[in-house]
């Protein structure tokens, strides 16, 4: 099942309608679809944010910040063994930059064709600190995100990666060190991207980021579907 919310009801992070209790899609404003599916070689979790109709700058301000914080801790280093709790931090800075916090974690493990969240990883502050949950190489899992404004809308951004070596620190004198790897393929809502709020580095993930996405999906669509991947992962221009 495919959780979608559109304007106020995204803002409840865990929102899922009931038959007794759903609203309509709305013509204008955010509509946020939290999707995943289980398959016999892996699970996947994945979050996007849909333009529908009118958008306003605080809609695109607020979107672009939870993409700034995304890319925040999916560019993170970080040494071998360190506590995962403990890099949070990274991708929260964006957020509290603009005075925004989202009370519930950044991150959680994903079982292989098992538990969407597995423990015990967690990218996440609100958690105790305990001996299972380090940077090992080969661990997945999710980055995601969030800002939620009460009786308005609410904006996350999932992605899942996999902790690798940092092949270009392999001969740091100080250990070894680690990094994200990207593992969701899927654009980026454009119409929702403030360009002047992202900086070069910032803006250099995000063209490499769809390119990558344009190159490893178009082989397997048709040409209308190709041509629309195209329009939604080409670059944007500083």
């Amino acid at each position: 099942m495919s959780p979608a919310s559109c304007n106020e009801n995204a803002a409840l992070p865990h929102y899922r309608a009931k038959k007794d209790s759903f609203s309509y899609i709305k013509a204008d404003g955010l509509l946020l679809i939290d999707s995943g599916a289980q398959y016999q070689n892996g699970t996947t979790d994945i979050t996007r944010v849909l333009a529908l109709g009118k958008i306003s700058k605080e809609h695109k301000k607020d979107y672009t910040t939870v993409l700034k914080s995304l890319i925040a801790m999916s560019e993170a280093v970080f040494p071998k063994d360190v506590n995962l709790a403990l890099i949070d931090s990274i991708a929260r800075a964006k957020m509290w930059d603009e005075g925004f916090e989202y009370k519930h974690g950044t991150g959680h493990g994903v079982g292989y064709f098992l538990n969407v969240h597995e423990a015990p990883i967690v990218l996440s502050y609100y958690t105790k600190i305990n001996e299972d949950n380090k940077a090992k190489i080969g661990v997945l899992n999710s980055i995601e995100p969030g800002i939620y404004r009460e009786g308005k809308w609410g904006i996350r951004l999932e992605n899942l990666v996999y902790i690798d070596e940092k092949l270009s620190l392999k001969d740091s004198e100080f250990g070894e060190f680690y990094h994200f790897k990207t593992l969701t393929l899927c654009p980026f809502e454009k119409k929702l991207i403030d360009k002047s709020l992202l900086d070069e580095k910032e803006l250099k993930w995000l063209n490499a980021y769809h390119n990558l996405v344009f190159k490893k999906i178009a082989p397997y669509l048709n040409i209308r579907e190709r041509k629309w991947l195209e329009a939604k992962t080409s670059a944007l221009q500083a």
